[in-house]
C-alpha cells in the first residue's frame, strides 16, 4: 500500500511540474518533491529487499547539489532580471 502512496506522490510532484512552467521557484519545489518521493520509494525497496543504503546516501548528495544548482540559478536569474518569471527571459531561449 506504501508503493502506491509514493507512485502517486511521484505523479503530483511531475503534474505540479509541468503545470507551472512559469515560475522558476515552483519548479524548482516540484523537482524536490519528485526527488524527495523517488528517495522515499528506492529506501522503501532496498529494505524490502534488505540491500545495503549506500546508495541512498549517494543519491541524498547528489540530489542536495542539485537543489543548491537549482537555488543559485534561481539567485542568479533575480539579480539580473528582478523577477523569477521563466517567459521574461529572453536572454535564455
Amino acid at each position: 500500500m506504501l508503493i502506491y502512496l509514493l507512485i502517486l506522490m511521484f505523479l503530483c510532484g511531475l503534474i505540479v511540474f509541468s503545470s507551472k512552467r512559469k515560475h522558476f521557484l515552483l519548479m524548482l519545489l516540484s523537482l524536490e518533491f519528485i526527488v524527495l518521493s523517488l528517495y522515499m520509494n528506492m529506501f522503501y525497496l532496498l529494505n524490502f529487499m534488505d540491500y545495503e543504503y549506500f546508495f541512498c546516501m549517494i543519491f541524498l548528495t547528489m540530489s542536495v547539489c542539485e537543489g543548491a544548482l537549482g537555488l543559485s540559478l534561481l539567485i542568479s536569474m533575480i539579480r539580473t532580471c528582478g523577477n523569477d518569471y521563466i517567459l521574461t527571459l529572453t536572454s535564455l531561449w
